[in-house]
């Protein structure tokens, strides 16, 4: 190989490892991962990126002047709730009238729990004396980034769920009304792995029992027993209990599923 080659087949694998190469699905992901945290209105047109990578948060913010004025010491004050810490403190910045200016924030997770992120937009005009604030919209994040599908044995799960201390109980409500796809569609809403054997869960009686499990990028485990039946107008009833070490596990888990249960979709 020439020099050239050489080089550039080192930036290829460079550009590889770094994840410069996206495919088409990966474009997709990448919008729905854009957030809007201002309105359209407002003087200053704010939006984010957000790129979990396990302990990191990362969020690329796109700031715009939307006025005919120029903004001094405009700043980006960000809060967090939740197991989540802020990496720097915000630099001041002036941006030019009809300008836009990208401001990078680090935040650090310590636990899988729903994390919030809030703050606002201050900045300064020469014709107005006090400063101005434009409040943003709150960024979740999804527990969902950091549990993944995990196999364990019976009895080990059978300890854990004696042992695990944190349990929440969520009703079944939903329009699904077959028993099977109803577990089918909790196993993909929460990201996790049914323990359960296809063939404990043949044939059609009107009843369903399965264990579902995952582990967290912490090393945590979440824990989920489903049990349904079919009643006599055809609806499903009957409990899904979530069991984990930490709280946040518990809490996040069962919100996901009280949002996602209801849909077939």
């Amino acid at each position: 190989m020439s020099q050239l080659e050489l080089e550039d087949e080192v930036h290829d694998d460079l550009k590889a490892a770094t994840g410069g190469f996206t495919k088409d699905a990966d474009d997709a992901n990448k919008l729905n991962r854009i957030l809007q945290l201002t309105g359209f209105s407002d003087p200053v047109y704010a939006e984010a990126f957000v790129t979990v990578h396990h302990y990191d948060i990362v969020l690329d913010v796109t700031v715009i002047n939307r006025t005919k004025e120029t903004l001094q010491n405009l700043c980006l004050e960000l809060a967090t709730m939740g197991d989540l810490k802020l990496v720097d403190r915000p630099q001041n910045y002036t941006l030019a009238p009809e300008s836009s200016k990208q401001i990078r924030a680090n935040i650090k997770v310590s636990s899988t729990e729903t994390g919030v992120i809030f703050g606002n937009i201050v900045y300064e005009t020469s014709n107005v004396m006090e400063r101005s604030v434009v409040v943003l919209n709150d960024i979740h994040i999804d527990i969902m980034d950091y549990i993944s599908p995990a196999t364990c044995a019976d009895v080990t799960f059978r300890n854990m769920w004696a042992e695990f201390e944190w349990e929440n109980k969520v009703a079944v409500n939903t329009v699904i009304q077959d028993e099977k796809e109803f577990l089918n569609h909790i196993i993909k809403s929460t990201n996790m792995k049914c323990l359960t054997p296809p063939s404990a869960l043949d044939g059609e009686c009107g009843f369903l029992a399965a264990n579902l499990y995952a582990k967290s990028v912490f090393g945590e485990d979440a824990l989920v027993n489903i049990s349904i039946e079919k009643q006599h107008d055809g609806k499903l009833s009957g409990y899904i209990r979530i069991r984990s070490k930490t709280q946040g596990i518990a809490l996040s888990l069962g919100d996901k599923i009280t949002l996602k249960q209801k849909g077939g979709s």
